[in-house]
């Protein structure tokens, strides 16, 4: 396949799942400038992994393991942020911010969510963009048992943290 080819593959599969980019991008920044600079961060190791993209895997499953590993350790790598960072005349997505049409059941579930630690936020953002237990341990790198144990805790928190939000008492 020529490098021409190859790129217009690279770029048809992102903007086919650019959605994951964004709930990635909007779960783990609030800061509209740090949401860009996080996207352009996971094109980046995107398009230097995919030469390695196994076929037999989901891209979105592929994707969504390499978003989340760069969103995880993006504040963690200052060095590594700064010298992959794109300017903005030369940026492959812009990142829409869709907190602004959110119901507040939504809002207070997103709320909820950056409370969260990098983890659990990814289990979140996962379980809800409907992967199954074995996508998510795909993505993570951990078990499935793992998976169910943190979801049905998480879910177990949610109900107790949104109540009490919700009542003002438990």
């Amino acid at each position: 396949m020529t490098t021409e080819a190859l790129q217009d593959r690279f770029q048809n599969l992102v903007e086919e799942h650019k959605k994951i980019l964004y709930k990635v991008c909007n779960s783990y920044c609030k800061n509209p400038g740090d949401r860009d600079d996080l996207a352009q961060e996971i094109i980046v190791q995107l398009w230097r992994s995919f030469g390695a993209f196994d076929e037999r895997v989901r891209f979105s499953t592929w994707m969504y393991r390499i978003a989340l590993n760069v969103a995880i350790s993006f504040y963690r790598r200052e060095s590594v942020r700064s010298r992959h960072v794109i300017s903005g005349d030369d940026q492959l997505l812009e990142v829409v911010d869709e907190t602004a049409s959110r119901s507040d059941e939504v809002q207070l579930l997103y709320q909820w969510i950056d409370g969260l630690d990098p983890l659990n936020k990814a289990l979140v953002i996962l379980y809800l963009d409907g992967n199954n237990y074995q996508e998510i341990a795909l993505v993570l790198g951990i078990s499935e048992t793992n998976v169910a144990t943190k979801i049905s805790r998480l879910k177990q928190t949610l109900r107790q943290e949104v109540g009490v939000k919700q009542n003002g008492t438990r």
